[in-house]
């Protein structure tokens, strides 16, 4: 008996290896991947052209750390703390331990679950249906240990599944990866809106002052008989022009103050002090942008779309093994006695071996109709594939062309401010010796208020266009 035992117990062994060396060594019907031609020119439109040092500097730029790109201590602080705290990044690192798990539940179906059990069977048998012609309680143990319908991953069904769970799970990391650099590019650009709206409120309330004594002057000349009522309503109408410009940038100032806040997911940390204009901020440096083909291994966003491609074609796999055979395996090992003191005596082993096979012979067309939907997923993740790069090629695009004309644009905005001021200070000097008319004055202070905003915006617009390049780029993460 105890020879019988032995070799059931190396049958089970023997069952145990086959199983693990079909779930090891299964192959998979899945078409294999090549990734789509690029669909956008190899190089950048004749506008957004860059040198070949620029291309040579690309490559030692590429993931750049966000900590080596933003030098101003105020940022680094607001970004640190928005990592910290921000709901949107945080549910996206959550959602990785997820899609994880899921990985995990997928990839444990390549090898059998083996259980333990015991089972006390008690029944009463009246004299009508007893084989001993009397009533009687019939009493079994069992005590086993193995596996229930285990599949054999013959045609790769379960290892094409768990290979589209790992590319949606890098999917997932990926996309993780895409919110850090939205957060980050977000907190920068609303840093820098809450400084340009100081900086304006600083402007315009500097301008009302100016204005007021202005108005105060000429209400003073009327009383004294030198000037006109219109010059004074004139006066005193740049005034409230002034005045209600102040209280405009006053709501955006706290309205940019709020955005901040709720980018940084807390409070404006204790101790960091914001700048009051845009001069305080240290400069973001220019991405050399590289060629559109770095972007595939830049931006995480096109990663993304080219691992959820990746997961729809292993998805082809499983649906084209639906058409195969599905065999599955049952077998445990373990001893069954009539009382209990003898369930693990000497000859109460018993064993269970039970293959099964099942062939799909008629199903009205589901299993087909699974894979024309695989396949249709697939090329949909294609389309979605290429689209994500046209539009990353587009934003890096327009980011360049607004680079090669910021320095100008700025530059004339600064020779615009200067040419107003001189014409302001002009026309008050004729119209103080009486040559000009007072609108000659509204309409230089007017200019020279409009060119003063403007040069504020211009420089933002700077500072956006190189945080706009490094987003565009994919950004740095650590």
């Amino acid at each position: 008996m105890r020879s019988t035992t032995l070799s059931t117990a190396g049958r089970i062994c023997l069952a145990a290896a086959l199983v693990a060396s079909f779930a090891l060594s299964g192959c998979t019907l899945a078409p294999r991947y090549e990734r789509p031609d690029l669909p956008v020119d190899a190089a950048w439109p004749e506008s957004a052209r860059i040198s070949d040092e620029e291309r040579d500097a690309a490559d030692a730029a590429v993931n750049r750390p966000w900590r080596s790109f933003f030098k101003d201590p105020t940022l680094v602080a607001l970004i640190e703390t928005a990592l910290r705290n921000n709901r949107d990044l945080r549910v996206a690192t959550i959602n990785i331990e997820k899609v994880r798990a899921q990985y995990w539940i997928q990839r444990a179906d390549l090898l059998p679950t083996i259980n333990a059990s015991s089972v006390a069977t008690n029944q009463y048998l009246n004299k009508a249906v007893s084989t001993r012609g009397e009533a009687f309680i019939n009493r079994q143990y069992q005590a086993s240990v193995g596996f229930t319908s285990f599949e054999l991953d013959l045609f790769g069904r379960i290892r094409s599944l768990k290979e589209s769970a790992l590319q949606q799970f890098f999917a997932t990391e990926e996309n993780a990866r895409a919110v850090q650099v939205s957060l980050v590019a977000e907190v920068v650009q609303a840093y820098l809106q809450l400084t340009a709206q100081k900086e304006l409120l600083d402007l315009a309330r500097s301008t009302y002052e100016n204005r007021k004594e202005s108005y105060e002057l000429t209400q003073r000349m009327f009383d004294m008989g030198l000037t006109s009522q219109l010059t004074v309503n004139q006066a005193r109408t740049i005034v409230e022009e002034a005045r209600v410009a102040s209280a405009q940038y006053e709501t955006s100032v706290g309205q940019a103050e709020n955005a901040l806040v709720l980018l940084l997911g807390a409070p404006i940390p204790e101790g960091v002090k914001l700048a009051g204009n845009l001069r305080e901020v240290a400069m973001i440096p220019d991405l050399p942008p590289g060629l559109p083909s770095d972007l595939m291994q830049r931006r995480p966003d096109i990663m993304a779309a080219e691992h959820q491609l990746q997961a729809m074609n292993a998805n082809i796999g499983a649906a084209r093994a639906n058409f195969f055979p599905t065999i599955s395996i049952t077998a445990a090992l373990g001893t069954i006695a009539p009382v209990y003191h003898d369930l693990f005596s000497r000859g109460a082993g018993t064993w269970l071996f039970e293959p099964a096979a099942v062939l799909p012979i008629f199903d009205t067309g589901r299993n087909y109709a699974i894979l024309r939907m695989s396949e249709a997923d697939r090329d949909m993740a294609v389309a979605t594939y290429e689209k994500t790069i046209q539009t990353a090629f587009r934003e890096v695009a327009d980011a360049l062309v607004q680079r090669a004309t910021i320095g100008e644009q700025l530059d004339a905005q600064k020779a615009l401010v200067e040419a107003t001021e001189a014409t302001y200070d002009l026309s008050q000097n004729r119209y103080e010796i009486g040559l000009d008319s007072f609108i000659n004055v509204l309409d230089a202070q007017r200019s020279l208020f409009n060119a003063r905003q403007g040069i504020i915006n211009t420089i933002l617009l700077r500072e956006v266009n190189a945080l706009n390049l490094y987003k565009a780029l994919g950004g740095g993460w650590e």
